[in-house]
């Protein structure tokens, strides 16, 4: 099943899209416009925006026209404020059809947005189940509360949906999604809820992430992290790319080094990747520590070096090429790159 979001399409087979979500106040009109174009810059597909009070949905407005890619209105509780949402431009709306009232309200939403093509994105958390799913396992728990929000939107004709079943908990998550994608064809918009400070929260959700899309399992993806927005986005490509599931780009792979180094990999390898970032074009790279393993290894890489004392070896698909001097090595990376 396929889902429109503004000019991005999510599911059967599309582009995995990359989401985040702004952590500046919906009425800060300026704020919440410069951190988008600062994600659009990094590559965000779709960027998501809280919406607690009639004064965020009127701001709203202002945001979207600003901006270039879809928006996305966070919605709790109240279903009106779904509704100001889409007047304002939202081009998708994430709410629990379960927490805004009874079911007359639920289907006003249904079909106000079935009108306008707009999305709904249920949105299901592991710290807030109902009542009658939280004897069981959270995992299961987590996709039975799904399953019931799709009933209760299909009951009202309702199929433009993409559902997220997320927990704080890798192992959680990861089983949740699993029981999901068996239980439904509807797109699934992956990652782990609240994964945490940087360097935590990278770790869980390339675990979380990686597995799922591993299985095949994910849509649409964000990283959660309690840092700035664009990291997120940063990481979500590094988690694509490194499954090849990301836009052409150029990878750096280099060594641990050991006792057999003589050049500086780490600097030599940051050189590269700060040189390639904004070449759209496949292409591997890799910065070996020395001449016992480094082409054996990089066998795969379009281009290579192998550092040794005083000179180091050019090599590409393994094959030796030349040999030149360590103050060559940069001149030598950077002819390649411009060969690309």
């Amino acid at each position: 099943m396929k889902v429109q979001i503004g000019n991005i399409a999510i599911g059967d087979g599309e582009k995995i899209a990359v989401q985040s979500m702004c952590n500046t106040k919906t009425t800060d009109i300026d704020g919440s416009i410069q951190q988008i174009l600062q994600l659009e810059k990094y590559g965000c597909d779709i960027v998501r925006l809280s919406v607690p009070d009639k004064e965020s949905a009127v701001a709203l407005k202002e945001v979207v026209k600003a901006v270039h890619i879809p928006v996305v209105a966070d919605i709790h509780f109240d279903y009106r404020l779904a509704i100001s949402s889409c007047d304002s431009g939202a081009c998708k709306i994430r709410i629990n059809p379960g927490n805004i009232g009874d079911e007359s309200k639920v289907k006003y939403v249904a079909d106000y947005l079935r009108e306008r093509n707009i999305p709904i994105r249920i949105g299901v958390n592991g710290g807030s189940l109902e009542k009658q799913y939280q004897h069981l396992p959270l995992s299961e728990a987590m996709c039975k509360s799904a399953l019931g929000h799709i009933a209760l939107l299909e009951k009202f004709n309702f199929y433009n949906t993409i559902i997220s079943v997320k927990s704080s908990d890798v192992r959680t998550s990861v089983e949740a999604y699993r029981l999901l994608k068996k239980a439904c064809d509807y797109p699934l918009h992956v990652g782990i809820t609240e994964a945490g400070v940087y360097e935590r929260g990278v770790i869980k959700s390339a675990i979380g992430i990686g597995s799922l899309l591993l299985d095949g399992i994910g849509d649409t993806i964000r990283v959660s992290l309690s840092d700035e927005p664009y990291k997120e986005v940063v990481i979500a490509k590094e988690i694509l790319n490194s499954l090849g599931l990301g836009d052409p780009h150029v990878e750096v792979i280099s060594c641990p080094t050991c006792a057999r180094t003589n050049i500086d990999v780490s600097g030599l390898a940051n050189m590269v990747v700060n040189a390639t970032k904004e070449i759209k074009k496949s292409a591997k790279i890799a910065v070996m520590g020395c001449v016992v393993n480094g082409p054996g290894e990089a066998s795969s890489c379009d281009f290579g070096v192998a550092g040794g004392k005083d000179k180091s070896a050019i090599f590409a698909k393994g094959k030796v090429l030349k040999v030149v001097e360590n103050d060559k090595i940069i001149e030598e990376i950077l002819n390649f790159i411009n060969s690309l």
